[in-house]
């Protein structure tokens, strides 16, 4: 299971920019502080397991189902959310129902039980990364960002694997040359 970075990790991260700082190496502090590594968020690559295999070349890729059918909270919520099995058996109560993966599928649908997803982008606790305010339409008041920028392109993809580091610096970088706003308390609680 993926691990939340500790407080004491922060605290010996902090400690160790502040005395940077005051040395009067100000910028090397920084610059480290953006791009210090977390225990999840420099996973690019990171491609877990799933407990039924989905490919997502496959339904968006090949299918061209928006990733929105499936993660429909991402444009209304602070979560992309993951697919319920009533989404998934809205094609398949009549699709490739004699597949293994879709029985298993069904079965947890019928005896009302979700299906155990392995979240593979994973950021802090302390980190607020609302989907809809990214993926909304500029004249929606969003950044109008298509899913790929951060996930990559997850349409090529058999398993969906993190295809960005998610780092501070990474998250730094993108709002800047978007003129977004930069201040501690747009991303951090």
């Amino acid at each position: 299971m993926l691990k939340s970075i500790s407080m004491i990790h922060w605290l010996k991260i902090g400690l160790i920019a502040a005395v940077l700082s005051l040395a009067g190496h100000s910028q090397v502090a920084q610059a480290w502080w953006f791009w210090t590594p977390g225990d999840t968020v420099d996973n690019v690559g990171y491609k877990p397991e799933q407990p039924i295999p989905f490919s997502h070349k496959l339904h968006s890729g090949d299918r061209k189902i928006p990733c929105e059918y499936c993660h429909s909270s991402a444009r209304r919520s602070f979560s992309s959310g993951i697919p319920s099995g009533n989404t998934c058996m809205g094609c398949h109560k009549i699709v490739r129902t004699d597949r293994d993966s879709i029985k298993k599928i069904t079965e947890a649908y019928n005896n009302n039980q979700p299906i155990e997803w392995v979240k593979v982008h994973d950021l802090p606790d302390f980190v607020r990364f609302p989907h809809k305010r990214h993926v909304q339409a500029k004249e929606q008041g969003g950044a109008g960002l298509a899913c790929q920028e951060c996930h990559g392109k997850v349409e090529e993809m058999e398993v969906v694997e993190q295809g960005a580091p998610l780092q501070m610096g990474w998250c730094i970088g993108c709002h800047k040359e978007r003129k977004a706003p930069l201040d501690c308390l747009s991303c951090h609680y």
